[in-house]
């Protein structure tokens, strides 16, 4: 992804605000969760997505009794069942 330029100060309480352009572009509004990551010495900000707590894939994810679990590992976990 090639930088897009923006520079923000931060506040006394480490709080930036995203630009506009920005949360329009990728679909964020307020109240929305945004994950924090860190690789090296870079700070990405992504759009939370929930991934699965078996293999962190984010395609297909479904929540159950507060986890989340894609259905991959769903038919994984069925087939082993099944073989029991």
């Amino acid at each position: 992804m090639k930088p897009v330029g923006v520079v923000r100060k931060m506040d006394q309480l480490g709080r930036i605000v995203l630009p506009k352009s920005l949360r329009k572009r990728y679909g964020m509004n307020e109240g929305d969760p945004v994950e924090i990551l860190v690789q090296g010495d870079h700070i990405i900000l992504e759009k939370y997505r929930p991934r699965c707590s078996f293999c962190t894939n984010v395609e297909g994810v479904m929540e159950y009794k507060d986890r989340f679990i894609c259905k991959s590992c769903i038919k994984e976990m069925e087939n082993i069942y099944k073989h029991a």
